[in-house]
């Protein structure tokens, strides 16, 4: 099955663009059908690859995938997906799916994380234990401080400030995560998912962490 890139693709020209329900739009109504067409395409391929995901899964389940527009109604083209188990809470950790802008064009990010909704004082606790495992690349951290999230590299040195950190309080919280560059150099879906999977695997350690 071939990945459906280009609808993808297209809908980042929407970024940040408020949508008008087009019987209120006047005469932009024909812009926001346009808007709103798009936005369900490039949600439904997303979805696709959730669902091939899915399908390779055994014990974890996909979720709702997120909307193409937040409750402010402003358009929101990087979508996402969480996994879980069936038998799991929200309170739980979660695999996750992130599209993602990089230097060379559309990317996925993986990460293990918890529902931002489902978040109480434990789990963010129970988030920031990935620390407690050695990293290397091509994984990576992402902290976030005041609201803002900063990359570092899967290095000891980065580990060992990181858990000071958390324990100063000064970042919030932690995230393990990979990125799987450049969509479209994959010519179909099953080699996308392929790398999805390996994601997977390699931040299986740090799910584990968590639980």
């Amino acid at each position: 099955m071939p990945f459906q890139i280009a609808a993808l693709e297209h809908f980042l020209n929407y970024h940040g663009q408020k949508y008008i329900a087009p019987a209120k739009a006047g005469e932009e109504k024909d812009i926001m059908e346009t808007f709103k067409k798009d936005g369900q395409t490039a949600r439904q391929a997303f979805t696709e690859l959730a669902q091939s995901v899915d399908q390779s899964l055994q014990d974890f389940h996909m979720q709702k995938v997120s909307g193409w527009m937040n409750q402010a109604q402003i358009g929101r083209p990087h979508f996402w997906c969480y996994f879980k188990r069936e038998e799991e809470s929200k309170h739980d950790p979660h695999f996750a799916i992130r599209l993602i802008t990089l230097d060379d064009g559309l990317g996925i990010s993986v990460e293990v994380s918890f529902i931002e909704r489902g978040v109480v004082p434990e789990t963010i606790v129970r988030q920031n234990q990935v620390l407690a495992v050695p990293i290397q690349a091509p994984l990576y951290y992402l902290a976030q401080s005041n609201g803002v999230s900063s990359r570092y590299k899967a290095t000891e040195e980065n580990r060992l400030f990181l858990q000071e950190a958390v324990a100063d309080k000064t970042v919030r919280k932690v995230l393990v995560k990979v990125d799987i560059p450049k969509l479209s150099s994959y010519s179909d879906q099953e080699s996308l998912v392929t790398a999805i999977l390996e994601g997977f695997r390699l931040l299986s350690p740090y799910y584990l962490a968590t639980k």
